[in-house]
């Protein structure tokens, strides 16, 4: 599986939805415990604040993101690892971006 390629389809898929987002599950789902996303957001799109479902990553494919809880930020360009706060928090797109969320559940 090339994450490059996918990561370029769902931007595509990003940019013709009216939300201006497009996911995919490449790995787990409600069934496992780990579960990896392929997340395609359009600049300026959001998503908004919510909660962490277990440890988390943003692993930034391509463009750049702001990862925000409560006052505090993080941005990542393409290649950056985000750690993703045990907190509500929201993620958004500066560019266009793509990135992979890696979440192990709680149990």
């Amino acid at each position: 599986m090339s994450l490059t390629s996918l990561a370029c389809q769902q931007l595509e898929l990003a940019h013709a939805a009216a939300n201006g987002r497009s996911s995919t599950t490449v790995y787990g789902g409600h069934e496992h415990q780990l579960r990896q996303t392929v997340i395609a957001l359009a600049a300026g799109q959001t998503l908004n604040e919510h909660e962490n479902p277990g440890e988390a990553t943003v692993h930034v494919l391509h463009g750049r993101v702001r990862l925000a809880t409560g006052d505090t930020t993080w941005d990542g360009i393409a290649g950056d690892l985000l750690i993703v706060p045990d907190a509500r928090h929201s993620l958004e797109a500066l560019e266009d971006a793509t990135v992979l969320l890696t979440v192990a559940k709680h149990a």
